[in-house]
């Protein structure tokens, strides 16, 4: 082959990873607008449908919660009916759910479609994390590949926001779930031709540990989620959080037992990994929230409409993308954990800001310049927490480990909105201030968010930092004993 073809088939293989991280990053974006893309709707579903709050919160979290529960098994399918199938058969599961709930007429029907847009997701998702693992298997392209698809990850609420806002104001709220359709359907027309299908191995599914992480994660959600209405003395509450952590007590011992579980537990022998997965639950049981709070608080108390709402959260966004660009160099610099603390750090201080929002406060400066910090705190956050919770995992693991990755997320989600659901309802009371009781209950609800987001620093700093530190002490004797 000559210097000129072998230039041109390089820049072949450049344009198809191109294509393939374009592809993985819609997907990703599908996945992650459709967990916000209805809060700025949240209204307006309800008085279409007559639905009350409590089944409202639901429609959100039997997304989440299907997504996040079924995601251990989703990756694992990817492992034994290879990544490219597993993806596919998400995609236009994902397509036809979505369409299905955008047609639903009742409560029921858009639960159950929910549930299944979840379920999608979490056959689409982990498998799409692992074929960006295996496209870009040079350490510089991953780390660039892997900020985009953190990026998106972490900012796409914010985006789904407004899209939200601009369908529910323009169009109606069903639209949102129709804008699924045709970009599900391009997918599933490029996927044959770009991406090629992944090894596969004999197994087999372990269904009873899917269903007991599944179990116990609703569980743990509807308990808290019901404190907000019968508060904590109710049988229906400890009930459900006993459920909840028997169920996941029994997944532990399934997945220790199972011959070939949807989650090793050897991937937990790595500290760093373990501090990761931890941070990030940690992280997102914070950060997520405040995009169910802040557009209330835009919508309820400065009386914004729903496209209002959602673009009053671009200050957040912009800049969240943004650090997007500066992520590759930051990381090569000074290492994914430094990082990591420094974009906590700032977080906290842009949550703790906001926190102080009243009824008195106006968009700006009160909400503006503290949504800028935040954004940038969380465009340092995500890439690294992604990068440790793969980092030294085996070929054949890689599943499994994007799975947990994803997991941690979206277990964050719902149980972070659930405690903080009972937070606000317990604050939104007259008696508890003399001010507006809705302001005054969204302002606490942000500042159990700053709780969530300094544990997630400290599980970091017990978790990461030391073994950060002993992977440096390392690479320099090696380095000596090299010289």
């Amino acid at each position: 082959m000559s210097l000129e073809q072998e230039r041109e088939v390089n820049l072949l293989n450049e344009h198809s990873k191109r294509i393939i991280l374009m592809m993985i990053v819609a997907s990703q974006l599908m996945m992650v607008l459709d967990a916000s893309i209805l809060i700025t709707a949240i209204p307006e579903i309800g008085r279409t449908l007559h639905l009350s709050t409590a089944v409202l919160t639901w429609v959100q979290n039997t997304y989440v919660l299907a997504f996040g529960g079924f995601l251990l098994l989703g990756a694992r399918a990817g492992d034994i009916f290879g990544r490219r199938r597993t993806f596919s058969a998400g995609i236009a599961l994902f397509s036809l759910a979505s369409m299905l709930a955008g047609l639903a007429p009742s409560a029921s029907l858009l639960l159950a479609a929910r549930t299944l847009q979840g379920l999608a997701a979490a056959m689409a998702t982990p498998s799409a994390l692992a074929l960006l693992s295996v496209t870009f298997s040079e350490a510089r392209e991953r780390s660039k590949a892997i900020a985009v698809y953190s990026a998106v990850s972490g900012a796409g609420g914010s985006v789904g926001l407004i899209v939200g806002g601009l369908l529910t104001d323009v169009i109606s709220w069903r639209a949102g779930m129709f804008l699924n359709v045709p970009i599900g359907i391009a997918l599933l027309l490029m996927v044959p031709r770009y991406m090629r299908e992944t090894d596969t191995k004999k197994g087999h599914l372990d269904i009873m540990g899917a269903l007991t992480s599944v179990i116990g994660m609703t569980a743990l959600a509807f308990g808290f989620v019901q404190v907000a209405s019968v508060g904590w003395g109710s049988p229906e509450v400890w009930g459900s959080l006993a459920l909840g952590g028997i169920s996941l007590a029994a997944f532990v011992q399934t997945e220790a037992r199972a011959k070939e579980p949807i989650t090793p537990l050897r991937l937990f022998a790595s500290r760093a990994r373990s501090g990761a997965y931890l941070g990030r639950l940690l992280l997102v049981c914070g950060n997520y929230p405040i995009f169910f709070f802040v557009p209330q608080f835009l919508q309820n108390v400065l009386h914004f409409d729903s496209l209002e709402a959602g673009l009053a959260i671009m200050p957040f966004t912009a800049v969240q993308f943004g650090m997007m660009y500066v992520m590759p160099s930051l990381v090569t610099r000074f290492g994914n954990v430094k990082v990591l603390i420094i974009g906590l750090v700032i977080a906290i201080a842009g949550t703790s800001w906001l926190s102080f929002i009243s009824a008195d406060s106006s968009f700006f400066p009160q909400l503006f310049f503290p949504l800028i910090v935040m954004g940038g705190g969380a465009g340092m956050i995500f890439q690294p927490f992604t990068t440790l919770g793969l980092s030294g995992v085996e070929a054949n693991d890689a599943g499994a480990a994007s799975g947990l990755v994803n997991v941690a997320h979206q277990t964050g989600a719902s149980l972070g909105l659930a405690v903080l659901i009972a937070v606000f309802e317990s604050a939104n009371r007259p008696e508890v201030t003399s001010g507006t009781p809705f302001a005054h209950a969204i302002s606490v609800s942000i500042w159990g968010s700053v709780i969530f987001l300094t544990a997630s620093l400290v599980a970091v700093l017990i978790f990461l930092l030391p073994a950060d530190r002993a992977s440096v002490t390392r690479r320099r004797a090696d380095g000596a004993r090299a010289v």
